[in-house]
């Protein structure tokens, strides 16, 4: 693949189409075309994806596939899906696909039954979660378990801590009381605050890291397990009746000192953020059951097939990566806001954080050299009733361009929860859906939105313009999360082969890990001096250690 990425004929047709189509408002786009909506917003399953409001016309998508086209769009997404080394940097296929096969699916590699496994892992989650939920999963002194605690970091913390929170309503009728959470920083705050709230005879304890070495997981596990040494004593069977581990390194489970029996296995061709269908996945069946896990991958498989499937004009992800690309390498805007407007999903915006900016925040291109366009925005967001009390100020008044993703279900509350009634639920869910509209209509139109307009001080008028996607869901079950959180990860993949990167691997992430090895040798007093140390990172050594003195 060439690095002359800017060279190319698209990129440069793209350019020019930018230039052009620079100067008008979305407001005049949408006066000019009463059917802008009707060509600008596509359907698939349980999602509608409405970019009427990005700045684009009915030249742009054409043009944006003939750069699709010239990339190998479709040439690499044969090569996903077949298994191939896809992340050259470290020799590996990403096969996330291949943990929401159906079972009747085959998925043979190099001779392996891949589906096989995948399906085995499944059904020894299916036991543990069996177990646990209906109370036959016992602790050290024979109490049921109540509270589970996942312990990873990442990939092996953000994806599962999302779903569980977003999946609270899709627990089983006459549910367990069964209790989920979440530790992942290594300073202890998160697993402190949380042992001081639990029983350690009902507790069980997930340890989830892929390499079973991150030093954040293994810290919080080991305060964990010298937590129940104490409370419990060094009963026979602790470990084995309060922790459960999941990787891909077995052998360091058992010198860890998890059972066998207790272990889930990954595949090296699992990346961290992409693993939440597997058994990394547990603490969300946990909550769930296992059938709504398994929704959860059926929703990701049928958009997988979607991906694989659909013409370009008609793909979701393809759309969705293409459009990322018009905005951050045409028009210039490297700010974008994850917004849903649905409390549940307030985890959403960090996990597609690590999704976007762990996988394609990378400066340099497969070839080795260094690229001389952008990559992945800053993507950042929260709860969108929240954020309009927050950062909306910028987004409608600011000097910065943001793209924007409103996300939201289209219906919630069929039944009343709690002593509430329904009426009064589905009211707060109309206010929400309301304020979805109203944003995004006032972030794309400005003062055309607002009556009078024209009479108002210029510190009240709306500039508009300001480009965004609406993702409407029909309801948020297990199966449309699925395809949502599979959308956004074949959207990563698309813009990673038109920026010619590797999403799949990320080495800056590692660096800065190895370097703390150092420093954490000086704050703990076995070496004196902090090798090369620059001044700034010396003189706060110094006062850390004349603190602890």
């Amino acid at each position: 693949m060439s690095s002359s990425l800017t060279h190319k004929a698209a990129w440069k047709a793209l350019m020019q189409h930018a230039a052009e189509l620079r100067s008008s408002h979305l407001a005049e786009l949408f006066a000019a075309d009463a059917g802008r909506f009707d060509s600008l917003h596509r359907a698939f399953g349980p999602l509608l994806f409405d970019f009427s409001k990005q700045r684009l016309d009915a030249r742009t998508l054409p043009l944006l596939f003939d750069l699709a086209a010239e990339q190998g769009l479709a040439e690499h997404m044969s090569e996903l899906f077949s298994g191939a080394a896809v992340n050259p940097s470290e020799g590996r296929a990403a096969m996330h696909w291949a943990l929401r096969l159906p079972a009747e699916h085959g998925c043979v590699l190099a001779g392996e039954d891949i589906n096989a496994q995948v399906q085995a892992q499944l059904q020894r989650m299916d036991d543990i979660v069996q177990k646990v939920r209906s109370g036959q999963w016992r602790g050290a002194t024979g109490e049921a378990i109540t509270d589970v605690v996942n312990i990873g970091v990442g990939g092996s913390d953000l994806g599962p801590l999302m779903v569980t929170e977003a999946l609270t309503d899709s627990r089983p009728a006459n549910d367990s009381p069964l209790r989920v959470h979440f530790a992942s920083t290594m300073d202890g705050s998160q697993v402190s605050q949380l042992l001081g709230g639990l029983n350690p005879h009902a507790t069980l304890f997930i340890i989830s890291s892929k390499s079973f070495s991150t030093i954040d997981t293994l810290s919080n596990a080991a305060t964990a397990r010298g937590w129940l040494e104490r409370e419990l004593g060094e009963l026979p069977g602790l470990l084995a009746c309060h922790f459960v581990g999941v990787s891909a390194a077995a052998e360091r489970m058992t010198e860890w000192g998890i059972a066998p029996a207790n272990q889930l296995a990954l595949w090296e061709w699992v990346g961290g953020r992409f693993s939440l269908w597997s058994a990394i996945g547990l603490p969300i069946a946990l909550s769930i059951g296992m059938a709504g896990f398994r929704e959860l991958l059926a929703g990701a498989h049928a958009m997988d097939e979607h991906f694989r499937q659909a013409p370009w004009a008609d793909n979701l992800p393809v759309l969705l990566g293409l459009i990322g690309i018009w905005n951050t390498n045409m028009l210039g805007i490297n700010a974008h806001a994850v917004l849903p407007y649905d409390g549940r999903l307030k985890e959403l915006p960090n996990y597609l954080e690590q999704l976007e900016m762990e996988s394609n925040g990378k400066s340099v291109n497969l070839a080795g050299d260094t690229v001389d366009y952008a990559t992945c925005p800053i993507v950042w967001g929260t709860i969108g009733p929240n954020a309009q009390h927050a950062f909306y100020q910028l987004l409608h008044q600011g000097t910065e361009p943001v793209t924007c993703d409103f996300i939201v279900p289209a219906r919630r509350y069929r039944e009343a929860q709690h002593s509430l009634a329904v009426a009064e639920l589905r009211a707060q869910h109309e206010l929400a859906l309301a304020n979805c509209l109203a944003q995004s209509r006032l972030l794309a139109l400005g003062d055309a939105a607002v009556e009078d307009a024209d009479t108002l001080p210029r510190n009240r008028r709306y500039r508009g313009n300001q480009p965004s996607s609406t993702l409407l869901l029909d309801e948020l079950t297990p199966y449309s999360l699925g395809a949502l959180i599979a959308l956004y990860e074949h959207k990563v993949f698309v813009q990673s082969v038109i920026w010619e990167i590797n999403p799949f691997d990320q080495w800056g992430v590692e660096m800065g890990k190895r370097i703390a090895v150092d420093a954490l040798a000086c704050i703990r007093g076995d070496i004196k001096r902090l090798p090369g140390a620059d001044a700034s990172t010396a003189g706060l050594l110094a006062r850390i250690m004349a603190g602890s003195a």
